[in-house]
């Protein structure tokens, strides 16, 4: 296939292998990549040209040096460079960089302020709320700062309202996100991020009682021009369950909701939104309302479920910066069961029966797929790691305490 562009991805996390395989399937193509770490999610790929690795790539100092350097390595003078970001870091220095970048490469993203207003938590729960998203009851602390908030119901959610900076402060016993029952367990977890050096703001908000089968998703995409060409919702059936990874999801059941869907939709176009965004939303049945949590500027780990629908996630961003092709907006469906873990942690470990009924009959009817296990990517040594990776599953089920 004679293409006129390459994808140069950058992370080398599952969310990079995801890319990488949307794009080796609709255009036979392998995508640069370009990341801090060696992981052997695209390690061992057989679909990927190169990987290329530096432990500066997260540096705002260094970040567009090393991406033009890596520009100049390609030398495909004749192609057009797709650039694509797998975590909320990266897309931000891509955005902040967007000036100097563009001469080198094509990609969609939002503009800097939309940007800092959706990172920003207190920002986006003020914002969402104007444009009529219903989300969680919500206090914001400022570490640093005597803590004073009255809670009105435990349990609560405790998350920094600013991850990347979080995670810069690295300590023992840090975890994604908090769940507390009393005011003396908040006070606690406020001391352990306190001592770690984090002056940001952390969100402490109302707990939605439920299994992991209340949790949402949502995948969007919206094309250079500012209007919506996919809107896709599923339904989590299991996430992670260790408190360093909750809210990655690892298994999800494509759903259909107009309303919902048209909700997500009309307020990404409203406020001005460019690029893919993932929703992550919770539905309460106290109130019977989808509560809005996040919307995360990138695909997420998941979304490939959208790929499995028939809506490959790099045809939309190529028909779009390099074919210029507009779509109709499309409300996505078709039944599938996107899946990382084996069929045997699905079964014992999804609560919820009717949903466990539900995917034995999906896996049943051939329409649950894990696309780690791309069936173009014949990496032998990849195989291998990716089967003591699923071993492994049993072992993380089981001593999660979440």
């Amino acid at each position: 296939m004679n293409n006129t562009f390459i994808p140069v991805i950058v992370g080398t996390d599952i969310n990079a292998y995801y890319m990488s395989a949307c794009f080796h399937d609709e255009y036979g193509i392998k995508p640069y990549l370009i990341g801090k770490m060696q992981m052997g999610f695209t390690h061992y790929s057989s679909i990927i040209e190169k990987v290329e690795l530096s432990d500066q790539l997260d540096d705002p100092a260094h970040f567009v040096e090393l991406l033009t350097a890596y520009a100049e390595k390609i030398n495909k003078k004749d192609k057009q460079l797709i650039l694509v970001g797998t975590n909320d870091h990266y897309v931000r220095l891509i955005v902040e960089n967007k000036e100097a970048l563009s001469n080198t490469f094509v990609f969609n993203y939002l503009e800097e302020d939309l940007l800092n207003k959706l990172q920003d938590k207190k920002e986006f729960y003020k914002l969402a709320e104007q444009k009529g998203l219903t989300i969680p009851e919500t206090n914001f602390h400022k570490v640093g700062d005597p803590f004073d908030l009255s809670i009105s119901r435990y349990p609560v959610i405790i998350k920094p309202a600013n991850g990347i900076e979080y995670y810069r402060h690295k300590f023992i016993g840090q975890e994604k996100v908090y769940r507390v029952n009393s005011y003396e367990e908040i006070k606690s977890v406020i001391e352990k991020i306190e001592n770690s050096g984090y002056r940001d703001s952390l969100i402490i908000q109302d707990y939605i009682p439920g299994d992991d089968t209340l949790i949402w998703d949502s995948v969007l995409y919206v094309n250079s021009e500012g209007k919506a060409e996919l809107v896709t919702f599923g339904q989590v059936a299991l996430q992670e369950h260790e408190a360093t990874a909750i809210g990655n999801y690892t298994a999800v059941i494509s759903r259909y909701n107009k309303e919902v869907m048209e909700q997500l939709k009309d307020f990404l176009e409203d406020i001005g939104y460019r690029g893919f965004a993932n929703v992550d939303l919770k539905y309460d049945e106290r109130d019977n309302q989808f509560k809005v949590f996040e919307v995360n500027v990138r695909q997420g780990r998941s979304s490939y479920y959208a790929t499995q629908m028939g809506y490959n996630l790099a045809k939309f961003l190529v028909d779009d910066i390099i074919l210029g092709r507009r779509k109709e907006l499309v409300y996505a469906y078709e039944k599938v069961l996107f899946t990382i873990v084996p069929k045997y942690i699905l079964k014992k470990y999804i609560t919820n029966k009717e949903i466990n009924n539900e995917v034995e009959m999906l896996i049943t009817n051939k329409k649950m797929m894990n696309p780690l296990f791309y069936k173009k990517d014949k990496s032998i040594l990849r195989k291998l790691y990716l089967l003591v990776r699923q071993i492994r599953y049993n072992k993380k089920y089981k001593n999660a305490k979440w």
